[in-house]
């Protein structure tokens, strides 16, 4: 497949914002390719509930898949159907990944017009979010070990765009949108006169 439309897929560690700027994207009309998985989201979570279709084991089974795969014990995938309607129906769409793998297995299907970027964050913001979140020690614990054992911080050398996302939400927005071309550069003899 070739064309103009481009699909934009977010992957990076737990609490590194990939929901947080997908639900600020399609808050502005961009359209989204929904994920769908055998995870339950309790109250805590209940804001992804927007973003992931979560279903049982045997419907998940029985779905046409293009991605497919596995993150912390649930599994996690993009229907055939519903990426080659917002490819062919959208300009512009946005998606989550959990894996690098997913991004390989996509990357087969629409591969020019796939960008992927990386939402990066540090040690100190990883943990400061989860303990914001409402995670106990031990769940913290476990998605500190669970990203070093696979390497979760090095996955950005996959993807084609790193945005860091260490200040403000708002910060990390506008590198995603300059990157998604969707801001438009001032000439500098216009930009000269604005700030006059």
């Amino acid at each position: 497949m070739a064309g103009k439309n481009k699909v934009y897929a977010f992957l990076g560690p737990h609490c590194s914002g990939k929901t947080t700027m997908v639900s600020q994207l399609m808050s502005m009309g961009i359209h989204y390719v929904p994920t769908i998985t055998t995870r339950y989201f309790d109250d805590r979570y209940a804001y992804k509930r927007r973003l992931y279709q979560t279903v049982k084991k045997d419907e998940y089974e029985a779905e046409k898949l293009i991605v497919n795969n596995s993150y912390q014990g649930n599994s996690y995938g993009l229907r055939k159907a519903d990426v080659l309607e917002s490819y062919q129906k959208h300009k512009v769409s946005v998606m989550i990944m959990m894996d690098t793998e997913g991004i390989t297995q996509l990357s087969k299907f629409i591969n020019q017009d796939l960008v992927t970027i990386y939402m990066m964050i540090d040690d100190v913001q990883f943990v400061d979010r989860m303990l914001r979140a409402g995670c106990s020690n031990d769940e913290i614990k476990y998605y500190v070990d669970y990203a070093e054992q696979n390497k979760e911080f090095e996955k950005w050398k996959a993807t084609d765009y790193v945005v860091k996302n260490v200040a403000s939400p708002r910060a990390a927005l506008e590198q995603i949108l300059a990157v998604m071309g969707l801001v438009t550069l001032v000439p500098q003899a216009d930009f000269d006169r604005l700030v006059k």
